[in-house]
């Protein structure tokens, strides 16, 4: 386990970098075309909001998530404030399970997230569809909402290995 000083820079830095990985995977939106898997896909951002909003990290500012959402917006292409106002969601939703839980429990948390991340999806391809008019492949949603949902548990093995190390 990595053990740092409190008052270090490289501690103050680490601390930060679930909002740095979050804005270089926002600047990134990385694809996996280039492997030739036509149904690959995954919201990385959707996994690392909702698991830092759930856990309280102390540095995981909402304005940033926001913001994030905005750079998200013009990196992709879409009507601005979209990503944004699914990446708020999404931490309203797992601050309000955070404050009503009493005592976390893994899979609970894990399913939950299911239901939010289609929510927040089905939210974007109505307004996206309906509004603005953008030819959206139903399944690609589908796709999406399922490897992010399966990829969720990998994930917080990984940033529960981090957190301890924050802890330390």
């Amino acid at each position: 386990m990595i053990r740092f000083y409190k008052k270090n820079f490289i501690y103050k830095v680490y601390t930060l970098l679930p909002i740095i990985i979050l804005f270089i995977s926002v600047f990134n939106e990385f694809d996996f075309n280039y492997l030739d898997i036509e149904y690959f896909s995954f919201n990385f951002p959707f996994i690392l909001i909702f698991y830092f909003t759930l856990k309280e990290n102390l540095h995981f500012d909402y304005l940033l998530v926001f913001i994030a959402g905005l750079v998200n917006d013009v990196v992709i292409g879409i009507p601005l404030g979209i990503s944004s106002l699914s990446y708020v969601l999404i931490c309203s939703f797992a601050s309000y399970l955070r404050n009503i839980t009493i005592r976390p429990n893994l899979i609970k948390d894990w399913f939950y997230f299911l239901f939010v991340i289609s929510l927040i999806n089905s939210i974007n391809y109505t307004v996206l569809f309906m509004i603005f008019s953008y030819e959206l492949d139903f399944i690609y949603y589908l796709v999406n909402n399922l490897f992010t949902f399966l990829l969720y548990i990998i994930f917080t093995f990984i940033f529960d290995y981090y957190l301890k190390g924050v802890d330390e």
